[in-house]
């Protein structure tokens, strides 16, 4: 069985698979996905991951909306989220050191690299 767990929560289909796929082929990661906020929140709830891969825009609910509502409920209040986003640029990231809420950003377009040495730092 895989070691860690990580749920992705971005509305685009393909990334989620992208990532996924290379996560899967890079590490001992188990790797769940969703589409959608709410879905994300359900499965955050039921899976127990340890991190949270987050889209921040997103059609219905945005990822800060999604955020607050893990935050908020003391079965997930513990997990940790990165943000995953186009907002910002890869240079933006790296010159602040972005954090907001107490999380971490990382900048789309992505680098498997970037994202699995992410990931091990908030673990």
């Amino acid at each position: 069985m895989s070691g860690r767990k990580i749920l992705i929560i971005d509305d685009e289909e393909k990334f989620c698979r992208a990532i996924k796929k290379a996560l899967e082929l890079k590490t001992d990661f188990q790797v769940l996905t969703a589409t959608e906020g709410l879905e994300g929140v359900r499965l955050a709830k039921t899976q127990k991951p340890d991190v949270v891969l987050l889209d921040v825009m997103m059609p219905g609910m945005f990822g800060t909306d999604v955020a607050e509502k893990l935050s908020d409920d003391p079965a997930t209040s513990s997990i940790p989220i990165i943000f995953v986003t186009a907002i910002i640029k890869q240079e933006e990231v790296e010159a602040k050191n972005y954090i907001a809420g107490g999380h971490s950003f990382i900048a789309k377009p992505v680098i498997i690299d970037d994202v699995i040495k992410k990931i091990n730092e908030v673990l």
